[in-house]
Protein backbone atom coordinates (compact mmCIF):
# COMPACT_ATOMS: atom_id res chain seq x y z
CA UNK A 1 0.00 0.00 0.00
CA UNK A 2 1.01 3.43 -1.03
CA UNK A 3 2.52 5.83 1.85
CA UNK A 4 2.96 9.37 1.49
CA UNK A 5 6.11 11.36 3.77
CA UNK A 6 3.35 13.68 4.97
CA UNK A 7 1.50 12.29 8.29
CA UNK A 8 -1.53 10.76 7.56
CA UNK A 9 -3.87 9.35 10.47
CA UNK A 10 -5.67 6.16 9.87
CA UNK A 11 -9.15 7.50 9.91
CA UNK A 12 -8.35 10.35 7.46
CA UNK A 13 -10.36 11.07 4.61
CA UNK A 14 -7.48 12.19 2.59
CA UNK A 15 -4.15 9.53 2.37
CA UNK A 16 -2.08 9.04 -0.92
CA UNK A 17 -4.36 6.67 -2.48
CA UNK A 18 -7.20 9.64 -2.33
CA UNK A 19 -5.29 13.28 -3.48
CA UNK A 20 -8.63 15.37 -3.85
CA UNK A 21 -8.48 18.89 -5.45
CA UNK A 22 -9.92 22.04 -3.92
CA UNK A 23 -9.82 25.92 -3.99
CA UNK A 24 -8.15 27.63 -0.78
CA UNK A 25 -7.13 30.83 0.30
CA UNK A 26 -5.12 32.26 3.56
CA UNK A 27 -5.45 35.19 5.56
CA UNK A 28 -1.11 35.77 4.69
CA UNK A 29 -2.23 34.98 0.66
CA UNK A 30 -5.70 36.06 0.19
CA UNK A 31 -5.68 35.08 -3.39
CA UNK A 32 -7.48 32.17 -4.26
CA UNK A 33 -5.45 29.15 -5.52
CA UNK A 34 -5.68 25.35 -5.86
CA UNK A 35 -4.61 23.16 -3.35
CA UNK A 36 -4.75 18.67 -2.78
CA UNK A 37 -5.87 17.13 0.43
CA UNK A 38 -3.35 14.95 1.66
CA UNK A 39 -3.72 14.21 5.87
CA UNK A 40 -4.23 17.42 7.57
CA UNK A 41 -2.49 19.16 5.27
CA UNK A 42 -2.92 21.29 1.85
CA UNK A 43 -0.32 21.17 -0.79
CA UNK A 44 -0.47 23.95 -3.07
CA UNK A 45 -0.02 23.46 -6.53
CA UNK A 46 0.94 27.15 -7.36
CA UNK A 47 3.71 26.85 -5.48
CA UNK A 48 4.74 23.34 -7.07
CA UNK A 49 3.53 23.84 -10.73
CA UNK A 50 7.03 23.75 -12.50
CA UNK A 51 6.94 20.15 -10.72
CA UNK A 52 4.61 18.52 -13.29
CA UNK A 53 7.11 18.16 -15.99
CA UNK A 54 5.53 15.16 -17.85
CA UNK A 55 4.60 15.16 -21.68
CA UNK A 56 1.14 16.29 -21.00
CA UNK A 57 1.36 19.00 -18.44
CA UNK A 58 4.96 20.51 -19.30
CA UNK A 59 3.02 23.23 -21.11
CA UNK A 60 0.23 23.12 -19.34
CA UNK A 61 1.84 24.61 -16.09
CA UNK A 62 -0.67 27.30 -15.64
CA UNK A 63 -3.42 25.42 -15.09
CA UNK A 64 -2.16 24.84 -11.41
CA UNK A 65 -1.56 28.41 -11.23
CA UNK A 66 -5.38 29.64 -11.57
CA UNK A 67 -7.99 30.51 -9.10
CA UNK A 68 -10.21 27.65 -10.02
CA UNK A 69 -10.09 24.15 -11.73
CA UNK A 70 -11.73 25.06 -14.37
CA UNK A 71 -8.51 25.20 -16.82
CA UNK A 72 -7.75 21.43 -15.13
CA UNK A 73 -11.29 20.06 -15.87
CA UNK A 74 -11.18 21.80 -19.61
CA UNK A 75 -7.82 18.83 -20.06
CA UNK A 76 -8.14 15.74 -21.29
CA UNK A 77 -8.53 12.56 -19.15
CA UNK A 78 -4.85 11.76 -20.14
CA UNK A 79 -4.09 15.10 -18.11
CA UNK A 80 -5.52 14.21 -15.53
CA UNK A 81 -4.08 11.02 -14.87
CA UNK A 82 -0.73 12.28 -15.36
CA UNK A 83 -1.43 15.17 -12.86
CA UNK A 84 -2.61 12.50 -10.37
CA UNK A 85 0.84 10.27 -11.15
CA UNK A 86 2.96 13.52 -10.88
CA UNK A 87 1.44 14.26 -7.00
CA UNK A 88 1.45 10.69 -6.11
CA UNK A 89 5.55 10.49 -6.66
CA UNK A 90 5.71 13.61 -4.84
CA UNK A 91 4.00 12.81 -1.97
CA UNK A 92 5.08 9.18 -1.75
CA UNK A 93 7.57 8.13 1.14
CA UNK A 94 10.80 7.97 -0.98
CA UNK A 95 10.21 10.70 -2.97
CA UNK A 96 12.71 13.74 -1.71
CA UNK A 97 11.64 16.31 -3.73
CA UNK A 98 9.28 18.53 -2.22
CA UNK A 99 10.24 16.17 1.91
CA UNK A 100 13.57 17.40 2.16
CA UNK A 101 13.69 20.59 0.94
CA UNK A 102 13.32 22.72 3.62
CA UNK A 103 11.85 26.04 1.37
CA UNK A 104 9.94 24.45 -1.02
CA UNK A 105 7.86 22.36 1.63
CA UNK A 106 7.75 25.68 3.90
CA UNK A 107 6.47 27.48 0.81
CA UNK A 108 3.96 24.38 -0.64
CA UNK A 109 2.46 22.74 2.67
CA UNK A 110 -0.10 24.55 4.61
CA UNK A 111 -2.46 23.07 7.76
CA UNK A 112 -5.92 22.74 6.68
CA UNK A 113 -6.53 24.45 10.33
CA UNK A 114 -5.35 27.66 8.08
CA UNK A 115 -7.19 27.90 5.46
CA UNK A 116 -10.49 28.99 4.00
CA UNK A 117 -12.00 26.57 1.34
CA UNK A 118 -13.94 28.15 -1.58
CA UNK A 119 -16.08 26.85 -4.78
CA UNK A 120 -13.48 24.20 -6.30
CA UNK A 121 -14.72 25.75 -9.78
CA UNK A 122 -16.78 28.48 -11.62
CA UNK A 123 -19.81 26.59 -12.06
CA UNK A 124 -21.40 27.99 -15.70
CA UNK A 125 -24.63 25.35 -14.96
CA UNK A 126 -26.09 23.11 -12.43
CA UNK A 127 -28.33 20.59 -12.58
CA UNK A 128 -30.27 18.61 -10.94
CA UNK A 129 -31.67 14.22 -11.49
CA UNK A 130 -33.96 12.49 -9.39
CA UNK A 131 -32.17 9.03 -10.09
CA UNK A 132 -32.86 7.29 -6.64
CA UNK A 133 -35.66 4.80 -7.37
CA UNK A 134 -36.20 4.56 -3.33
CA UNK A 135 -37.14 8.21 -2.97
CA UNK A 136 -39.19 8.81 -6.59
CA UNK A 137 -41.04 5.79 -5.32
CA UNK A 138 -41.51 7.53 -1.43
CA UNK A 139 -42.20 10.09 -2.65
CA UNK A 140 -44.93 9.46 -5.21
CA UNK A 141 -46.24 7.02 -2.51
CA UNK A 142 -46.87 10.06 -0.14
CA UNK A 143 -48.47 12.55 -3.31
CA UNK A 144 -50.17 9.79 -5.46
CA UNK A 145 -50.41 6.62 -3.84
CA UNK A 146 -48.25 3.24 -3.91
CA UNK A 147 -49.91 2.19 -7.52
CA UNK A 148 -48.98 5.15 -9.04
CA UNK A 149 -45.90 6.22 -7.03
CA UNK A 150 -43.57 6.55 -10.44
CA UNK A 151 -44.45 8.65 -13.59
CA UNK A 152 -44.52 6.28 -16.63
CA UNK A 153 -41.16 7.65 -17.81
CA UNK A 154 -39.01 7.29 -15.07
CA UNK A 155 -37.77 4.29 -15.62
CA UNK A 156 -36.91 5.20 -19.79
CA UNK A 157 -34.67 8.07 -18.88
CA UNK A 158 -32.70 9.99 -16.20
CA UNK A 159 -35.32 12.84 -14.68
CA UNK A 160 -34.12 15.85 -13.82
CA UNK A 161 -34.53 19.77 -14.56
CA UNK A 162 -32.31 23.02 -14.44
CA UNK A 163 -30.84 24.22 -11.61
CA UNK A 164 -29.39 27.70 -10.08
CA UNK A 165 -25.52 27.87 -10.09
CA UNK A 166 -25.56 31.20 -8.92
CA UNK A 167 -26.91 29.98 -5.47
CA UNK A 168 -24.30 26.60 -5.77
CA UNK A 169 -22.15 27.81 -2.20
CA UNK A 170 -19.24 26.21 -0.67
CA UNK A 171 -19.62 24.06 2.54
CA UNK A 172 -20.11 26.41 5.69
CA UNK A 173 -22.16 28.97 3.84
CA UNK A 174 -25.14 30.05 6.32
CA UNK A 175 -28.56 29.15 4.28
CA UNK A 176 -31.15 31.12 4.47
CA UNK A 177 -34.58 29.83 5.03
CA UNK A 178 -36.89 31.48 1.77
CA UNK A 179 -40.13 33.49 2.00
CA UNK A 180 -42.86 32.04 -1.01
CA UNK A 181 -46.04 31.35 -1.81
CA UNK A 182 -47.58 28.24 -0.13
CA UNK A 183 -51.03 26.68 0.09
CA UNK A 184 -51.53 24.58 3.47
CA UNK A 185 -55.36 24.53 2.86
CA UNK A 186 -56.53 22.75 -0.18
CA UNK A 187 -59.54 24.65 0.09
CA UNK A 188 -58.66 28.25 0.77
CA UNK A 189 -56.17 30.39 -1.12
CA UNK A 190 -52.27 30.49 -1.25
CA UNK A 191 -50.28 32.54 1.47
CA UNK A 192 -47.29 34.20 1.25
CA UNK A 193 -44.47 33.87 4.05
CA UNK A 194 -41.70 32.03 5.37
CA UNK A 195 -41.33 28.37 4.04
CA UNK A 196 -42.58 25.72 7.24
CA UNK A 197 -40.89 22.66 5.63
CA UNK A 198 -37.64 23.54 5.19
CA UNK A 199 -35.53 20.26 4.38
CA UNK A 200 -32.08 18.98 3.39
CA UNK A 201 -31.89 16.57 0.55
CA UNK A 202 -28.66 14.36 0.68
CA UNK A 203 -26.87 14.16 -2.59
CA UNK A 204 -23.96 13.97 -4.29
CA UNK A 205 -22.93 15.74 -8.10
CA UNK A 206 -20.25 15.26 -10.56
CA UNK A 207 -18.19 18.23 -12.46
CA UNK A 208 -17.86 17.94 -16.17
CA UNK A 209 -14.60 18.15 -17.28
CA UNK A 210 -12.54 17.51 -20.97
CA UNK A 211 -12.58 19.57 -24.06
CA UNK A 212 -16.07 20.60 -24.60
CA UNK A 213 -18.13 19.27 -27.77
CA UNK A 214 -19.69 21.80 -29.79
CA UNK A 215 -23.11 22.57 -29.91
CA UNK A 216 -25.31 19.51 -31.32
CA UNK A 217 -22.51 17.08 -30.69
CA UNK A 218 -23.70 14.63 -28.18
CA UNK A 219 -21.65 13.14 -25.32
CA UNK A 220 -21.98 9.37 -26.18
CA UNK A 221 -22.06 6.84 -23.46
CA UNK A 222 -18.96 5.51 -24.18
CA UNK A 223 -17.43 8.59 -23.91
CA UNK A 224 -18.47 10.00 -20.61
CA UNK A 225 -15.80 8.60 -18.42
CA UNK A 226 -13.78 10.81 -20.14
CA UNK A 227 -15.76 14.06 -19.54
CA UNK A 228 -16.63 13.50 -15.90
CA UNK A 229 -14.04 14.68 -13.49
CA UNK A 230 -14.71 14.28 -10.08
CA UNK A 231 -17.47 14.29 -7.38
CA UNK A 232 -18.43 16.34 -4.34
CA UNK A 233 -21.25 15.67 -1.73
CA UNK A 234 -23.85 18.04 -2.06
CA UNK A 235 -27.20 19.10 0.33
CA UNK A 236 -29.74 20.43 -1.95
CA UNK A 237 -31.52 22.39 -0.15
CA UNK A 238 -35.60 22.27 -0.30
CA UNK A 239 -38.60 24.16 0.73
CA UNK A 240 -41.08 21.23 0.33
CA UNK A 241 -44.14 23.87 1.15
CA UNK A 242 -43.20 26.02 -1.03
CA UNK A 243 -42.28 23.24 -3.96
CA UNK A 244 -45.80 21.90 -3.49
CA UNK A 245 -47.88 24.91 -4.72
CA UNK A 246 -45.22 26.24 -7.45
CA UNK A 247 -44.35 23.13 -9.06
CA UNK A 248 -47.16 22.23 -11.50
CA UNK A 249 -46.24 22.16 -14.32
CA UNK A 250 -43.04 23.13 -15.26
CA UNK A 251 -40.98 21.02 -11.64
CA UNK A 252 -39.47 22.89 -8.80
CA UNK A 253 -38.33 26.86 -9.09
CA UNK A 254 -37.86 29.19 -5.68
CA UNK A 255 -38.35 25.76 -4.06
CA UNK A 256 -35.11 24.74 -4.61
CA UNK A 257 -32.77 28.18 -5.73
CA UNK A 258 -32.12 29.39 -2.27
CA UNK A 259 -29.25 27.11 -1.64
CA UNK A 260 -27.18 24.41 -2.99
CA UNK A 261 -24.42 23.31 -0.55
CA UNK A 262 -21.04 21.25 -1.82
CA UNK A 263 -18.53 19.67 -0.18
CA UNK A 264 -14.98 21.59 -1.06
CA UNK A 265 -12.54 18.76 -1.99
CA UNK A 266 -13.60 17.03 -5.31
CA UNK A 267 -12.62 13.19 -5.32
CA UNK A 268 -11.18 12.16 -8.55
CA UNK A 269 -13.19 9.56 -10.68
CA UNK A 270 -9.52 7.98 -10.36
CA UNK A 271 -9.30 8.01 -7.15
CA UNK A 272 -12.82 6.30 -6.85
CA UNK A 273 -12.16 3.21 -9.37
CA UNK A 274 -10.86 0.58 -6.68
CA UNK A 275 -14.85 1.22 -4.89
CA UNK A 276 -17.03 0.94 -7.93
CA UNK A 277 -19.74 -1.56 -7.78
CA UNK A 278 -21.82 -3.59 -9.94
CA UNK A 279 -24.74 -0.52 -11.40
CA UNK A 280 -28.51 -0.94 -10.53
CA UNK A 281 -30.33 -3.59 -12.55
CA UNK A 282 -32.20 -1.36 -14.77
CA UNK A 283 -35.87 -3.32 -16.13
CA UNK A 284 -36.74 -2.52 -18.94
CA UNK A 285 -33.59 -2.72 -20.58
CA UNK A 286 -32.00 1.31 -21.74
CA UNK A 287 -32.12 2.39 -25.04
CA UNK A 288 -28.62 1.99 -26.41
CA UNK A 289 -27.69 5.28 -26.30
CA UNK A 290 -27.95 4.36 -22.35
CA UNK A 291 -26.87 1.54 -22.12
CA UNK A 292 -22.96 0.51 -20.52
CA UNK A 293 -22.24 -2.57 -18.68
CA UNK A 294 -18.84 -1.50 -16.97
CA UNK A 295 -19.66 -0.68 -13.50
CA UNK A 296 -20.56 2.94 -12.83
CA UNK A 297 -21.58 3.13 -9.08
CA UNK A 298 -19.63 3.68 -5.71
CA UNK A 299 -19.68 2.30 -2.81
CA UNK A 300 -19.61 5.68 -1.09
CA UNK A 301 -21.05 5.61 2.67
CA UNK A 302 -23.10 8.56 3.22
CA UNK A 303 -24.23 10.02 6.34
CA UNK A 304 -26.79 13.12 7.67
CA UNK A 305 -26.29 14.78 11.43
CA UNK A 306 -28.45 17.26 12.74
CA UNK A 307 -27.06 19.72 15.18
CA UNK A 308 -29.86 22.08 16.52
CA UNK A 309 -28.62 25.90 17.76
CA UNK A 310 -27.30 25.76 21.25
CA UNK A 311 -26.38 22.06 21.33
CA UNK A 312 -23.12 20.57 21.53
CA UNK A 313 -24.85 16.94 20.03
CA UNK A 314 -24.75 16.01 16.49
CA UNK A 315 -27.93 13.97 15.57
CA UNK A 316 -27.43 11.02 13.33
CA UNK A 317 -30.65 10.91 10.96
CA UNK A 318 -29.78 8.96 8.13
CA UNK A 319 -26.78 6.87 7.07
CA UNK A 320 -26.92 6.10 3.22
CA UNK A 321 -24.96 4.87 -0.08
CA UNK A 322 -24.60 6.36 -3.32
CA UNK A 323 -24.44 2.48 -4.62
CA UNK A 324 -28.19 2.64 -4.43
CA UNK A 325 -28.49 5.03 -7.58
CA UNK A 326 -30.75 3.70 -10.42
CA UNK A 327 -29.12 5.92 -12.81
CA UNK A 328 -25.84 6.08 -13.25
CA UNK A 329 -23.55 9.67 -14.09
CA UNK A 330 -22.74 8.19 -17.16
CA UNK A 331 -26.32 7.80 -18.63
CA UNK A 332 -27.03 11.52 -16.77
CA UNK A 333 -24.82 12.51 -18.75
CA UNK A 334 -25.28 10.88 -22.27
CA UNK A 335 -29.06 11.96 -21.92
CA UNK A 336 -28.36 15.42 -21.11
CA UNK A 337 -26.43 15.99 -24.08
CA UNK A 338 -28.54 13.40 -26.64
CA UNK A 339 -30.14 16.43 -27.61
CA UNK A 340 -26.82 17.87 -28.49
CA UNK A 341 -26.74 20.29 -25.19
CA UNK A 342 -23.14 21.40 -25.03
CA UNK A 343 -21.10 20.94 -21.64
CA UNK A 344 -18.02 23.09 -20.48
CA UNK A 345 -15.71 22.11 -18.00
CA UNK A 346 -17.11 23.13 -14.49
CA UNK A 347 -20.70 22.19 -14.74
CA UNK A 348 -22.34 20.23 -12.05
CA UNK A 349 -24.75 17.86 -12.81
CA UNK A 350 -26.36 16.02 -9.07
CA UNK A 351 -27.67 12.92 -8.58
CA UNK A 352 -30.76 13.95 -6.78
CA UNK A 353 -31.77 12.73 -3.13
CA UNK A 354 -29.59 9.06 -2.02
CA UNK A 355 -31.81 7.15 -0.58
CA UNK A 356 -32.21 3.60 0.03
CA UNK A 357 -34.47 0.37 1.01
CA UNK A 358 -34.55 1.41 4.37
CA UNK A 359 -35.91 4.37 6.17
CA UNK A 360 -33.16 4.54 8.23
CA UNK A 361 -31.25 5.10 4.63
CA UNK A 362 -33.61 7.82 3.56
CA UNK A 363 -32.41 10.98 2.16
CA UNK A 364 -34.42 13.28 3.34
CA UNK A 365 -36.62 14.96 6.29
CA UNK A 366 -39.75 14.41 3.85
CA UNK A 367 -39.20 10.71 3.45
CA UNK A 368 -37.73 10.06 7.00
CA UNK A 369 -40.51 11.76 8.78
CA UNK A 370 -42.68 10.66 5.97
CA UNK A 371 -44.51 13.84 5.39
CA UNK A 372 -44.20 14.36 9.05
CA UNK A 373 -46.35 11.94 10.44
CA UNK A 374 -43.32 10.59 12.34
CA UNK A 375 -41.02 12.88 14.01
CA UNK A 376 -37.47 12.04 14.03
CA UNK A 377 -36.31 12.04 18.04
CA UNK A 378 -33.25 13.99 18.92
CA UNK A 379 -30.60 12.60 21.64
CA UNK A 380 -30.92 15.41 23.87
CA UNK A 381 -34.40 15.20 23.91
CA UNK A 382 -37.02 17.25 21.41
CA UNK A 383 -37.43 15.92 17.73
CA UNK A 384 -37.86 17.41 14.44
CA UNK A 385 -40.24 16.79 11.37
CA UNK A 386 -38.40 19.55 9.64
CA UNK A 387 -35.67 21.87 9.69
CA UNK A 388 -35.87 24.31 12.00
CA UNK A 389 -33.78 27.78 12.60
CA UNK A 390 -30.33 27.38 13.54
CA UNK A 391 -30.12 23.53 12.84
CA UNK A 392 -26.65 23.03 11.57
CA UNK A 393 -26.84 20.11 8.93
CA UNK A 394 -23.18 18.19 8.30
CA UNK A 395 -22.95 15.26 5.37
CA UNK A 396 -20.45 13.46 4.86
CA UNK A 397 -19.27 10.67 2.54
CA UNK A 398 -16.45 8.31 2.68
CA UNK A 399 -15.52 5.07 1.03
CA UNK A 400 -13.62 2.63 2.82
CA UNK A 401 -10.82 0.45 1.54
CA UNK A 402 -8.42 -2.18 3.61
CA UNK A 403 -6.67 -0.03 5.93
CA UNK A 404 -7.58 3.47 3.91
CA UNK A 405 -10.42 5.65 3.76
CA UNK A 406 -11.13 7.69 0.16
CA UNK A 407 -13.54 10.68 1.69
CA UNK A 408 -15.01 13.77 0.94
CA UNK A 409 -14.20 15.88 3.93
CA UNK A 410 -17.75 17.35 5.06
CA UNK A 411 -20.44 19.95 3.50
CA UNK A 412 -22.16 21.78 5.97
CA UNK A 413 -24.57 24.54 6.61
CA UNK A 414 -27.07 26.68 9.29
CA UNK A 415 -30.23 27.13 8.76
CA UNK A 416 -30.82 30.92 8.98
CA UNK A 417 -34.00 32.74 9.71
CA UNK A 418 -36.39 34.37 6.82
CA UNK A 419 -35.72 37.86 5.80
CA UNK A 420 -38.31 40.14 7.55
CA UNK A 421 -39.90 42.36 4.76
CA UNK A 422 -40.58 45.91 5.77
Amino acid sequence: MAVSWVTVEKESHFPIQNLPYGVFSTDSEPEHRIGVAIGSQVLDLSKIAHLFTGPLLAHNQDVFRASTLNKLMGLTKAHWVEARTTLTILLSAINPTIRDDDYLRSLAMVSQDSVKMHLPAAIGDYTDFYSSLDHATNVGTMFRGKENALMPNWKYLPVGYHGRASSVVVSGTPVRRPLGQTKPVDTEPPKFGPCKLMDFELEMAFFVGGPPKDLGNPIKIDEADDHIFGMVVMNDWSARDIQKWEYIPLGPFGAKNMGTSISPWVVTMEALKPFAVPNYVQDPTPFPYLKHDDPYTFDVHLEVAIKPAGSTTSNIVSKSNFKYMYWTMKQQLAHHTITGCNMRPGDLLASGTISGPEPSSFGSMLELSWRGSKPVPLTEGGERKFLQDGDNVTMTGVCKGAGFNVGFGSVQGVVLPAVQLE
